[in-house]
């Protein structure tokens, strides 16, 4: 959910005019996004426990000179679909992840706490979200 529609359903929210029905439906509708989202983080959460533990084992199998260390990561990456394709070029996957890691660490550095400047404008990204009225 964008910033936007935070704010207009604060705005929906305020409005004296807003009828108890329509809290009501809006109420609803924000107890399914929010059960979509912990299911979405469900999912989110095995995939990542399963590619981690994966790349727990290719590392313990290289440690002990297992014929394919690699099998468990490319078991994992291939049920997924992930697998680089053959005519697919290296360079590129290489250069993926170091976008990745860098983008990575820029979020891992603390915000940068910016002065206000007067008002703050606010800007209307989308309508993916109605009110109703």
């Amino acid at each position: 959910m964008t910033r936007s529609e935070f704010d207009d359903i604060r705005a929906f929210l305020a409005d004296d005019a807003t009828h108890a029905g329509d809290l009501l439906r809006v109420a609803r509708t924000l107890i399914d996004d929010l059960e979509h989202a912990r299911m979405r983080e469900a999912v989110l959460r095995t995939y990542y426990l399963r590619l981690l533990t994966a790349a727990r084992a290719t590392v313990a199998a290289e440690a002990v000179d297992a014929p394919d260390p690699l099998a468990f990561l490319k078991h994992e990456l291939a049920e997924r679909g992930q697998l680089p394709e053959s005519g697919e070029a290296v360079q590129r996957i290489l250069a993926d992840a170091r976008a990745a890691a860098a983008l990575l660490a820029c979020l891992e550095q603390p915000a940068q706490v910016r002065p206000a400047r007067g008002m703050r404008l606010r800007r209307c990204v989308g309508s993916a979200r109605t009110l109703p009225h």
